[in-house]
């Protein structure tokens, strides 16, 4: 597959993180810099801390050390809700939809973070709110054509097959505009036509949308097909980074994939 074009600016810096639950350590003093348009892929065995990184860049945990910028500020300490409006986007590992509404209203939701309406407005919905809702509904219709969702449009997502729900959660973190998008094992569970398709949208993300990329992903067939970078966690230490040749080929990734 072909790849896109990188920046050396760099978008995101973790600088020296720390994570620990009790007497486990689930981080210990990793560093990362993430450049603006690259797909970088973040792999490990399980348990190595690869979710974890995740949840400290987008706010679900606060590291006990360390600080994670984005751009030019520090965001260690925000809340969730503030990171996603700043132009952060998360998928998650086990799928958090909303599985009684539709595709549609699913993506919609998502935008709630960007409405400007207030309460009054909204509840009239006439005039500015009317023209932002259409706005909004530009959008998501775009993302739709996008992900190939159209049949999707008004399914309700809990009847939906395992990958395409996949899809779904996809495009309601497109639906945050975000200039960086966290995707923790997006073809977890897939079948190999559901991953091929995954692998070519994040790939069209990049190249069509410009969007930086950090993707938590076992299968390394993938991670070698689509990732401009790699970098490896093993019991919470970063062990490796580089592009992906040298990456599979270094003996320590080895020895923690293999237990050699």
């Amino acid at each position: 597959m072909q790849k896109g074009k990188t920046s050396d600016q760099v978008l995101l810096r973790v600088s020296d993180l720390s994570l620990s639950f009790g007497g486990v350590q689930a981080l210990l003093s990793v560093s990362v810099e993430v450049k603006r348009g690259e797909i970088l892929a973040v792999i490990g065995p399980n348990g190595a801390g690869k979710s974890c990184l995740l949840n400290c860049i987008n706010g679900f945990y606060r590291p006990q050390r360390g600080e994670v910028y984005f751009g030019d500020r520090t965001i260690t300490r925000l809340p969730a809700h503030r990171i996603a409006s700043i132009g952060i986007a998360r998928t998650f590992q086990n799928i958090a939809l909303y599985t009684g509404l539709s595709t549609l209203n699913n993506l919609m939701a998502a935008r709630h973070a960007l409405l400007k309406s207030n309460f009054l407005l909204g509840a009239l919905y006439f005039g500015p709110a009317l023209k932002e809702e259409l706005r909004h509904r530009k959008v998501i219709e775009e993302i739709i054509d996008f992900l190939e969702m159209a049949p999707l449009r008004h399914k309700i997502v809990g009847t939906l097959p395992y990958g395409m729900r996949k899809r779904v959660e996809l495009g309601r973190a497109l639906a945050l505009e975000p200039s960086l998008l966290l995707l923790d094992e997006p073809m977890a569970g897939m079948n190999v036509e559901e991953k091929e398709d995954m692998a070519r949208f994040i790939i069209d993300i990049q190249e069509h949308r410009g969007t930086t990329t950090v993707l938590v992903e076992h299968d390394m067939g993938v991670v070698m097909d689509i990732a401009d970078r790699v970098i490896v966690l093993d019991f919470g230490r970063k062990i490796a980074e580089g592009i992906p040749e040298e990456v599979r080929d270094n003996p320590h990734v080895i020895k923690a994939y293999l237990g050699a």
